[in-house]
């Protein structure tokens, strides 16, 4: 309760001395709008539907990019872990990869895809693979040995080992490296819209800068953060938390 005070009160004396500042410097709206001016535009922006369709184009294409990138992180992240020669040629790569944004390849999926949802979805892909492969791999690979010669002893061994042993085990891995994987879709997904041709929160913002809409521009910037935020919040840090107590490793 303290904290979600604190927090109250630094965004509200944030806020204050935003709109403080703006009046004392006298600037216009279209270089730099006061809070009230972006509140304003994000009230306008759900009350004609704008955003409101927006966000279910954006979370749309979230939900399959995401999606995609989960099967195929865990699928790469078993892989390496399993395969000493997959972890020492196609993990080398991986590796690199991971330090590449994923914007980059923007321009390659244009040229593959066309400027359409499959292009959106590819770079949403791209965000949430590799750090969903990274976290698995890790995950199966820092296994206990003591789970996996009890396990031995008990006469567990080849798919049965993995499926009642290792995998569980790597679970609290897998939950961080969904959380992760989120954040960079999320943050990829934005990136890509602003260059999509349909509607979406990246689309949006890249018009309302086009036209000048400073207010705007902001009021979609700051629902970006408040929405990452709170599914971050809500949903992931939840159940990295629950994992994380269920198989001890965080008290209760």
């Amino acid at each position: 309760m303290l904290r979600t005070s604190k927090q109250i009160i630094f965004f509200l004396t944030l806020l204050i001395a935003w709109e403080l500042i703006v009046r004392a410097g006298g600037w216009t709206a279209d270089v730099m709008p006061k809070p009230t001016d972006v509140w304003e535009a994000l009230i306008r922006g759900f009350s004609d539907n704008t955003l409101t369709y927006d966000l279910a184009a954006s979370f749309q294409r979230l939900a399959i990019g995401l999606a995609i990138s989960l099967l195929l992180g865990m699928g790469l992240g078993i892989l390496l872990a399993k395969s000493k020669t997959a972890d020492d040629t196609l993990g080398t790569l991986v590796l690199a990869l991971q330090s590449v944004p994923s914007i980059v390849w923007l321009p390659l999926a244009i040229m593959w895809f066309g400027l359409n949802e499959k292009s959106v979805i590819f770079i949403v892909v791209l965000g949430g693979t590799l750090v969903m492969t990274i976290n698995m791999r890790m995950g199966i690979k820092n296994v206990s040995p003591l789970y996996l010669r009890a396990a031995q002893t008990m006469g567990s061994r080849g798919v049965d080992l993995f499926v009642k042993v290792i995998f569980p085990a790597a679970i609290p891995y897998a939950v961080t490296g969904m959380r992760l994987a989120w954040a960079f879709a999320w943050r990829a997904l934005m990136a890509a819209e602003i260059l999509s041709t349909g509607p979406g929160l990246g689309y949006t913002l890249k018009y309302a800068s086009d036209f000048g809409d400073m207010s705007l521009v902001i009021a979609v910037m700051i629902l970006i953060g408040i929405i990452g935020t709170l599914v971050d919040l809500v949903l992931f840090q939840r159940i990295e938390k629950n994992v994380m107590r269920r198989w001890g490793l965080e008290s209760s």
